[in-house]
């Protein structure tokens, strides 16, 4: 008899929670603090008798292909996330949004891809210029695959870019209008780290710490003149690029020095009126409509990845956005990163040429809360809500039948990832016009691992959704397919496929819109398209529906777009 109790008793007792972190490179002390704070274990590399376990969580450094061998568990990287966020490829998803709702998306930067844009670039300075000959107006140059800060400078004259770039004008940057009028504290221009969670692209699942970053700038802030562009100091928050300041402070205080917690900025403003309930409504509309830009490129990268239907793992990701508050407190997007660092200690000289590796405190409490509340949310405990992977002011304790556990669930720091979609669907649903565009390029690109659409493929998405007439014959539909597969290839990296891939379609469907709606404006136009479309897909092949992987997408209820257009204010008293 109690030999069979104690046999029930270890029954009920599984086991804990792996982590695979051998690929977690710059993020392995923080990732392994979280672990420890979990009670969860460290996935091992080396087994007994050669049998190799299934790991529930794999946390990678830098890509989703760091590790080829991935067959089940969850990835802390989707792939083609790399691709999507470096400069030139975001600022072309947040375009093509501007085009079809500019309003909504006025909260990027006027930006131009060098050297392919130069003389759209130029045009448009000389036109500022003749408006007002006074006008001097300031753009910053951003490498395409820089990070850092590195590389980046700033200019007044389209030939100020040819000199300053030398020989470095076949390498791409993106040239974008300088925020002048931006928010000041103690006189210090700076900026805003967030840490933001995807947690899954079907259904999308996007999730924003309540706490961040504020990085400063070393320098006193005076507008940007010719005597001044230089001084990188002044215009230019990056951590890495500040920190080499003699006038950096490190500070263990989180309301003091050149970085500081978002919470302690945001209680500095609300002690001087401003309503802090509008200003993070603001940042999370920014954020949601940012990755509804550039979900739909993912969801295509994501099926040549892992096909639906084929064993793989599920993805997970947290990125960093970067946003800069003006002086009327609206928030701008200066980029996002799908690697941000998650350091928990600087770097310090403490003589001449001896350098230190220095706790800091600040960086710890942030980025491994945000990282055990990720891995707390991806492996949810008994009892936690489904808005919010912990109850403010309440922790998980989870029970010992929890396969989380292996005895009692530590009380842990109660720093929340809110949820913030799709619990605001209904305000920014309508917005997912590309995502039903790319349901229908994924229909006709099949599974076989490419991302690209050949001409063949093209037809048979004209053939089937009827959109050939004797006004436009199948032979402008090759000329099409042509022109504007050229036209995007040219700006893409070496390693990208040949063929027609998203951004390309996308822009042929604005085409094919504007051809067949020719009084109505572009969204409408490419609206009633997609419902043209849409309609004929269903009717053959049983195809039924459009969402991600065979499965209906909430975005892809044509007829609520203009119904959803509630404003997103509703936002603020979340």
């Amino acid at each position: 008899m109690a030999s069979g109790l104690k046999l029930m008793r270890k029954r009920r007792v599984k086991r804990p929670v792996t982590v695979d972190t051998s690929k977690a490179n710059a993020t392995l002390e923080a990732v392994k603090l979280s672990i420890k704070q979990l009670r969860w274990k460290v996935f091992p590399q080396v087994f007994p008798h050669g049998q190799r376990k299934v790991c529930d969580i794999y946390w990678h450094g830098v890509s989703f292909h760091d590790n080829e061998n991935i067959v089940s568990g969850q990835v802390n990287k989707f792939p083609g996330m790399n691709e999507m966020l470096r400069k030139i490829t975001l600022s072309r998803a947040v375009r093509t949004m501007q085009e079809l709702f500019p309003e909504e998306y006025n909260f990027y930067p006027r930006s131009w891809i060098h050297p392919e844009e130069y003389e759209q670039f130029s045009a448009h300075i000389r036109m500022v210029k003749e408006v007002d000959p006074t006008l001097k107006p300031t753009f910053i140059v951003k490498p395409d695959g820089g990070s850092q800060g590195d590389g980046i400078f700033l200019i007044r004259d389209p030939s100020d870019l040819r000199i300053m770039t030398g020989g470095y004008q076949a390498k791409q940057a993106v040239v974008q209008e300088y925020i002048h009028r931006p928010l000041l504290i103690d006189k210090l221009k700076f900026d805003i780290r967030l840490y933001v969670l995807i947690k899954s692209l079907e259904p999308l699942e996007i999730y924003i710490a309540k706490e961040g970053l504020t990085r400063f700038c070393t320098e006193l802030y005076q507008e940007p003149s010719q005597k001044n562009l230089s001084h990188v100091f002044m215009h230019l928050t990056n951590y890495s690029l500040n920190a080499r300041s003699d006038n950096f402070v490190h500070s263990d205080s989180l309301n003091t020095g050149s970085k500081r917690t978002l919470s302690s900025v945001l209680h500095r403003l609300a002690s001087k009126g401003v309503d802090i309930k509008k200003v993070w409504s603001d940042i999370s509309s920014l954020v949601i409509k940012t990755i509804i830009a550039v979900e739909p490129e993912l969801k295509v990268h994501y099926q040549a990845n892992i096909p639906p239907g084929k064993p793989g793992p599920s993805c997970f990701q947290i990125l960093g956005f970067d946003i800069l508050l003006m002086e009327n407190l609206k928030p701008v997007l200066l980029e996002v990163n799908a690697n941000p660092s998650m350091k928990i200690e600087h770097t310090q000289q403490v003589a001449p040429g001896v350098f230190e590796h220095i706790p800091s405190p600040l960086d710890e409490e942030i980025k491994v809360g945000v990282i055990r509340e990720t891995l707390r949310l991806m492996r949810r405990l008994p009892g936690s809500q489904p808005g919010c992977s912990c109850e403010q002011g309440e922790e998980n304790r989870g029970d010992a039948s929890s396969p989380e556990m292996t005895g009692f669930q530590p009380r842990l720091p109660s720093l929340c990832l809110k949820q913030v979609y799709p619990k605001y669907t209904e305000q920014f649903n309508y917005l997912r016009l590309v995502e039903r565009i790319a349901a229908i390029f994924l229909r006709f690109l099949g599974v076989k691992g490419n991302t690209s659409l050949g001409p063949t493929a093209f037809r048979t998405f004209i053939k089937n959704c009827k959109l050939s007439s004797s006004h436009f014959s199948m032979a402008c539909v090759d000329i099409l397919y042509i022109d504007i597969t050229r036209r995007c290839s040219s700006s893409l990296h070496d390693s990208r496929e040949a063929g027609m891939g998203l951004p390309a379609f996308v822009q042929a469907f604005f085409h094919l819109a504007g051809r067949r709606f020719k009084s109505q404006a572009l969204r409408d136009q490419v609206s009633s398209l997609l419902e043209v479309c849409e309609a004929k897909l269903a009717s053959t092949l049983a195809f039924g529906s459009l969402g991600f992987e065979g499965r209906r997408s909430p975005s892809c209820s044509s007829g609520r777009s203009r119904r959803n257009r509630t404003r997103t204010s509703d936002l603020t008293n979340a």
